[in-house]
């Protein structure tokens, strides 16, 4: 790759995941990298001990090389600069943005539709990422059994898993939740996939909540996906997701179930609340637009090739 820079004559290379090429900096062309996460360097036990090795090696590499690194969220650029000890001022913060369509609101005949193609209940509670530990899901189904006979509304999620997948599965079994928690990547919506941005954005937009109570992220992009489909927000006060999430959504200690069931019954109670988290998440959602987000990164490239 170094030698095609040279032949290209390429004068800036964006490494857009994590890593640039070894050795870019004797072919003199100035480089970025975007750094998304540490989470290995947080928990190394939820990743293969290789993996770990591997992603170590090149995030060091591109972070100790780069001309300017982009971290997606102040919580990465503090990690960047905790693990890697990186001068804080070659660091730029850029946030990210979310595919348009989740800010385009849905007709409600096609909502309607995705509804029946799905099988979905009227009204849902919705987590959508990897079922991983980190993630807590399995949190979110405890919270569910303190809520039996008070709010028995179910849960739809959205993401596959593994291990920690059937760990929650057996928790449902045990605990006589299997009509309350709807796996949607498991069923064929007739007409429909949720491959599709515009699916998707129609199931976010039917939820009467989106719970996403992860222990930590690099930003957390389905909490955007959520306000710009004005569905309000119910996620942790860890890590980056107070950035992602702004004043508009409820903040939970990710490990507290009781917590997590008391924000649930709270915005289902809550109409005003309900409304208002509604219109700050919009309002908070605008910080995260494409435009500004390309703008971001375009100001990272200027600041190199004004200094050369």
């Amino acid at each position: 790759m170094k030698r095609d820079l040279k032949r290209l004559k390429i004068d800036l290379y964006h490494g857009l995941s994590n890593e640039i090429p070894v050795g870019i900096n004797a072919a003199n062309i100035p480089s970025v990298v975007t750094i998304h996460d540490l989470i290995f360097e947080r928990f190394p036990e939820q990743f293969n001990r290789i993996d770990v090795s591997i992603y170590q090696k090149k995030y060091r590499y591109a972070c100790a090389n780069a001309t300017r690194i982009i971290a997606i969220s102040e919580q990465t650029k503090r990690d960047i600069i905790d693990f890697y000890k990186i001068d804080e001022k070659r660091i730029d913060v850029c946030y990210q943005s979310c595919d348009p369509a989740f800010g385009n609101e849905i007709p409600e005949e096609q909502r309607q539709r995705v509804r029946r193609a799905f099988d979905l209940p009227e009204k849902f509670f919705l987590y959508v990422g990897s079922v991983i530990e980190r993630k807590n899901l399995l949190n979110i189904c405890m919270a569910l059994v303190q809520l039996k006979g008070t709010l028995d509304i179910p849960l739809v999620v959205i993401g596959k898993g593994g291990s920690y997948l059937q760990k929650v599965k057996n928790y449902i079994a045990a605990n006589q939740l299997a009509d309350r928690v709807i796996f949607l990547s498991e069923k064929e919506g007739e007409g429909f996939s949720l491959r599709d941005t515009t699916t998707m954005a129609a199931v976010f937009q039917m939820a009467l909540a989106m719970v996403y109570p992860s222990s930590f992220e690099g930003f957390g992009i389905p909490v955007l996906e959520a306000l710009w489909s004005r569905t309000p927000v119910i996620t942790s006060s860890t890590s980056c997701l107070p950035e992602a999430g702004g004043k508009g959504s409820l903040y939970v200690n990710p490990s507290s179930s009781n917590e997590i069931a008391e924000a649930m019954f709270k915005v289902y109670q809550d109409e005003a609340l309900r409304q208002r988290m509604i219109q700050e998440g919009w309002e908070h959602a605008q910080l995260f637009s494409l435009e500004k987000s390309t703008a971001s990164v375009m100001e990272v490239y200027k600041k190199i090739t004004r200094h050369g």
